[in-house]
């Protein structure tokens, strides 16, 4: 496994030479990756941490590409933060075993009382005692 190269500055991460703001290393070692209210600073951080789970399974970005069904480049660019659509990273996720983050972005929307109560119709609560009894026949029986 290829190691990512990174520095630690007064408590900045830098990789490539380049800070990011949006990361601090926690006491273990690793790298935490913060939200971020800019769209590209999320985006770099989602490519970086692809990138960690690639490497962390000891694959080449080619190799990653034939998991997945994408090229090189492609993996490239989204682990550069660079461009991809929605179905590349869930095809890499998907070739990682990761697909269980998606889980994160499920929500169910509430049921107000008003639906259940429709849902379920009306409840009997009471019998009305109007209707023949065509069984009259087989009670006796008992």
């Amino acid at each position: 496994m290829r190691p990512i190269n990174f520095t630690v500055r007064n408590n900045v991460v830098y990789l490539r030479h380049k800070p990011i703001k949006d990361a601090i290393m926690i006491e273990n070692g690793d790298i935490l990756f913060v939200d971020s209210n800019s769209d590209d600073a999320i985006v770099g951080n989602l490519g970086a941490q692809l990138k960690q789970m690639r490497l962390n399974r000891n694959l080449t970005q080619k190799q990653l590409g034939e998991l997945s069904g994408l090229s090189r480049s492609a993996i490239s660019d989204l682990e550069n933060g660079a461009g991809g659509t929605m179905r590349s990273f869930v095809q890499v996720l998907r070739a990682l075993g990761k697909l269980e983050i998606l889980g994160h972005f499920k929500t169910e929307a509430p049921v107000s009382p008003i639906q259940i109560a429709k849902m379920r119709g009306k409840i009997r609560k009471r019998a009305s005692g109007t209707t023949k009894n065509n069984n009259d026949k087989n009670d006796s029986e008992w």
